[in-house]
């Protein structure tokens, strides 16, 4: 009986060392990744770091590691509401389903908001409200200041009032997308709010379309200009 056992266990060594490298190799794959992510949201912190100016020795490294921690916890919290709502499509989609996937948008919600005031309130230890200003420009690829400049550009006759308004609403669209889990969606949160800003203005009489050309024919007559000298 113990010679049947042992012949039964040697048959199958092949196939278990077939599966054993497999299993081997995940955690390396996944060390490898982690490093990689872990390089990544470093260098990107950085070059935030780089736009601060003159930082003490002693700060630099320590806004650096506050802004890709925080890098790092939002990609948690999104990882994880994308795998509860992928497990939740899996489901019947009835009532019940839709009400706890609105749930875990709500936990999601909460726990970015959660984060969002802690990680301010952290760099607000290290750094000028400019500086703070200007890490959440870096997290948004600047989009505010440049949208604001073009608003400028387009409409040179915009008065206070609106300015404010519109940089009023741009800030609210960045304390948004500073916590978004990708580009696109970093992206619509301001495509919303200009959405909203381009409504306000043509409430004030602008024709923002025939605006947006004549902005344009002017950008390739600077173009045009600049390229002749």
């Amino acid at each position: 009986m113990f010679t049947v056992v042992r012949s039964l266990l040697v048959a199958a060594l092949p196939v278990l060392a077939s599966a054993t490298p497999s299993l081997a190799q995940q955690a390396p794959a996944t060390e490898a990744k982690e490093a990689a992510y872990t390089r990544a949201i470093t260098e990107r912190a950085d070059k935030i770091v780089a736009t601060l100016g003159t930082l003490p020795a002693d700060k630099a490294p320590k806004v650096r590691d506050l802004i890709a921690g925080q890098y790092r916890q939002l990609s948690e919290v999104h990882e994880a509401r994308k795998a509860q709502l992928a497990a939740l499509k899996a489901k019947p989609q009835d009532e019940k389903t839709a009400a706890e996937a609105k749930q875990v948008e709500e936990k999601t919600t909460a726990a970015l908001d959660k984060l969002h005031g802690k990680y301010l309130r952290q760099l607000g230890h290290q750094l000028t409200p400019a500086q703070v200003d200007q890490v959440k420009n870096g997290m948004t690829y600047n989009v505010l200041p440049i949208t604001m400049a073009a608003y400028e550009d387009m409409l040179p006759t915009l008065t206070a009032a609106q300015k404010t308004q519109m940089q009023a609403w741009l800030t609210e669209a960045r304390e948004h997308a500073m916590d978004a889990g990708t580009s696109q969606e970093k992206h619509a949160w301001f495509g919303k709010y200009k959405g909203r800003i381009n409504n306000y203005l043509s409430a004030a009489g602008i024709d923002m379309n025939q605006a947006g050309k004549d902005w344009q024919a002017r950008l390739a007559a600077r173009k045009a200009e600049s390229a002749a000298h």
